[in-house]
């Protein structure tokens, strides 16, 4: 890839979508839920991400762990599934969700090299740090940034300032990494470094801020980033 990344320090990753695979909580249900498993997942996130951006738009700020619930109530009624012990069961599966499997490796690559990591999330404190927990990489952390230190969800650049601020570092010197396409054409408008870990194949957002580079799995950011 012929990226010229300069004067990175840490690399900083969004979490859902990107570390840990949101789908995986659902996935883990097909026996209850059938052929209806993916649907309700995508129902599920974009409601997710729907009310995240209300919410701040709003002013009534609710964690991530209340707002996933009620995100979930809406897709299950939306799909006719019954709630309550399915509901709970797939919070449940939530807190829990599997990491991808090439990010233990590139985070373990990334701090041989020299760079902080960190996440930076709209999720909850404890549920970054089950989901961590889970995943075996809580030494490989550098910080965990949650929107709760700020009562507002990306892309609000007070956000993407939290890491500026805990890493000590000038935005110039950080290298943020999403799945998402919103938030990584955020990321960039803010000031830093971005790579798009485009897994889905989503087309080019319409916003300000293009990415530095694409990639479509996480370990192809250890190549970017060693030739910096």
């Amino acid at each position: 890839m012929n990226v010229n990344l300069t004067g990175i320090r840490a690399c900083v990753f969004d979490a859902y979508g990107t570390l840990f695979d949101v789908n995986s909580a659902a996935e883990r249900t097909q026996d209850a839920l059938r052929e209806k498993w993916q649907q309700l997942a995508e129902v599920w996130r974009a409601k997710q991400l729907q009310y995240t951006w209300l919410r701040s738009l709003t002013g009534r700020h609710i964690d991530f762990w209340q707002l996933t619930s009620e995100a979930l109530d809406f897709a299950l009624d939306t799909l006719k599934l019954p709630n309550g012990q399915l509901h709970d069961h797939l919070m449940e599966l939530y807190l829990r969700l599997g990491a991808y499997p090439e990010v233990k490796e590139t985070l373990t690559r990334l701090k041989a090299g020299g760079l902080k990591c960190a996440i930076l999330s709209n999720g909850s404190p404890t549920m970054l740090s089950v989901c961590i927990e889970n995943a075996g990489i809580a030494d490989l952390l550098d910080a965990v940034l949650s929107v709760e230190e700020v009562k507002v969800y990306k892309p609000h650049p007070t956000v993407y300032q939290l890491a500026v601020d805990r890493l000590g570092l000038k935005a110039s010197a950080i290298c943020y990494v999403s799945s998402n396409g919103w938030d990584a054409y955020s990321a960039k408008a803010f000031g830093f470094y971005v790579i798009w870990c485009n897994r889905s194949s989503q087309v080019s957002e319409r916003i300000p801020g293009d990415p530095d580079a694409e990639i479509r799995i996480l370990s192809d950011l250890v190549e970017i980033i060693g030739a910096a």
